[in-house]
């Protein structure tokens, strides 16, 4: 489901008293807005991107249910959440709202992600090389308590610290998405 939101009017850039919104606090607006919505509607939210593509801003949102996701699911989570941002959302720069199931290459981003699909094929990225690379495709094989993600590359298990992965994902996931 995709809708295009259009610069939105009031005060110039230049007028404004605050500083321009950043992509983090976008993210965090969104998160606190459709988590709870999601939530009350009997889906999950995983994710959240805001990112400049070719086309433009985007603003994805990847939701899940058990069950699987459909295009009503997604309609009526872009609308709820469309509303709310019309409101909440102050940015000098039009987007693209999408929303959708994660599809077969998920993203992990909760903690509790990385215990959920144990045994699950996954790709992870990480800020600082551990061992000389930064990019792992492996099972995973959960969380540590000490925020340490195990993962298991051929025969060897290795710890990657929670805070220094910056992407990841499930590989040919095929679970209940159907969006």
């Amino acid at each position: 489901m995709k809708k295009h939101k259009k610069k939105q009017s009031g005060p110039k850039p230049e007028e404004r008293a605050c500083a321009p919104v950043s992509r983090e606090d976008v993210i965090s607006l969104v998160w606190d807005l459709a988590d709870p919505m999601c939530a009350a509607e009997g889906m999950e939210l995983i994710q959240v991107e805001y990112q400049r593509e070719p086309g433009g801003w985007i603003l994805r949102l990847f939701i899940e249910k058990p069950g699987g996701v459909d295009i009503e699911d997604c309609t009526v989570i872009s609308r709820q959440i469309d509303d709310l941002l019309d409101i909440k959302l102050d940015t000098e720069f039009p987007y693209t709202l999408e929303v959708s199931s994660p599809g077969p290459e998920r993203p992990l981003s909760k903690k509790s992600d990385f215990n959920r699909f144990a045994g699950h094929s996954a790709r992870v990225r990480t800020r600082s090389p551990l061992g000389g690379q930064k990019n792992f495709k492996g099972v995973l094989a959960g969380i540590a308590d000490n925020d340490m993600i195990q993962l298991t590359l051929d025969r060897e298990t290795i710890a990657i610290p929670y805070e220094d992965i910056t992407k990841a994902r499930l590989a040919n996931h095929h679970g209940d998405d159907i969006c």
